[in-house]
């Protein structure tokens, strides 16, 4: 079984870090079920033992042994891993997407790809067919295989694209590509927003900065991200606002202050929606956590 000898291949190469000795290619060993917000990346993210759910505004995701997860949009989320156990960890493969490959690949097809007016959601789950685990088999037989890595490895990772591409969420994976794509505006917006996500703005404005209407940008931001601009620039205010606290455990207030928030309240009621504990608990976890470190040095 091709999902068996990814688990054992998966398991064996595994790094604290997640990196491999292929560009792009990642593995993921998690053996936690504790929830933690993250950012998503552009990514394929194929699972071979274990479960993940990932929460995006208020869609929720889980896929399994046997599936994959597209996110064409880097995008915060927060999850968990189900029934992962240092004795059984999560064990999955994930996959950088890079548009100028994506773009390349459909240049150079002759198929021809239906369009959709509205942008299809930013992840999206599927059950991987016996094809597509076997080239995900090939692409980590390399990692044991360096003589032969450098040649065959971008070859493999075409093919595991192509599958994508052409596959039952292809339709999101060849947005990533497509540089006027409805997707690839949301995707600019998403950006500046995350870039200036203190400041307050516009929709009309944001909307007119990637060249659409007001009403259609809404319409595809919502069914890309599955928040509304405000709602995502929310969310970005207090991922900003926990990698601050966690360098800054004392100073709760400017930092609820510096994301954006006028008061002190509302951002420790929003804190605590999104991450489950108010910002006062997480700093004393982070204060242990840095003393813990200080001591351990001396």
């Amino acid at each position: 079984m091709s999902l068996d000898e990814l688990r054992t291949l998966l398991a064996r190469h595994a790094r604290a870090d997640g990196t491999t000795a292929i560009e792009d290619v990642l593995i993921g060993r998690e053996e936690s079920q504790a929830p933690h917000a993250s950012m998503t990346g552009t990514v394929m993210a194929l699972i071979a033992q274990g479960a993940k759910r990932l929460a995006l505004g208020e869609r929720v995701y889980e896929y399994s042994a046997g599936q994959y997860l597209v996110a064409s949009v880097d995008l915060p989320v927060t999850g968990h891993f189900v029934g992962a156990t240092p004795e059984r960890p999560a064990l999955g493969l994930g996959l950088l997407l890079q548009a100028s490959d994506i773009a390349e690949m459909m240049l150079q097809t002759a198929h021809s790809f239906a369009q959709n007016g509205t942008a299809p959601p930013a992840l999206a789950v599927s059950d991987a067919p016996d094809e597509f685990l076997d080239a995900a088999v090939r692409l980590l037989r390399l990692l044991d295989q360096p003589r032969d890595r450098d040649m065959l490895a971008p070859l493999i990772k075409r093919e595991i694209l192509w599958r994508l591409i052409t596959g039952e969420q292809g339709a999101t994976v060849r947005q990533i590509g497509l540089a006027d794509s409805n997707l690839s505006h949301i995707a600019r917006a998403v950006q500046w927003i995350r870039d200036n996500y203190k400041e307050p703005f516009r929709v009309d404005d944001v909307a007119a900065s990637v060249g659409m209407s007001t009403s259609v940008f809404y319409r595809n931001f919502q069914a890309v991200t599955g928040m509304s601009p405000i709602q995502f620039q929310k969310k970005m205010r207090l991922h900003g606002a926990r990698l601050l606290l966690a360098a800054h455990p004392k100073d709760i207030a400017y930092i609820g202050y510096h994301v954006g928030y006028d008061s002190p309240s509302q951002f420790s009621r929003e804190y605590r929606r999104l991450f489950g504990v108010p910002p006062s608990r997480d700093a004393i976890k982070f204060t242990v956590r840095i003393t813990g470190e200080e001591n351990h040095d001396v």
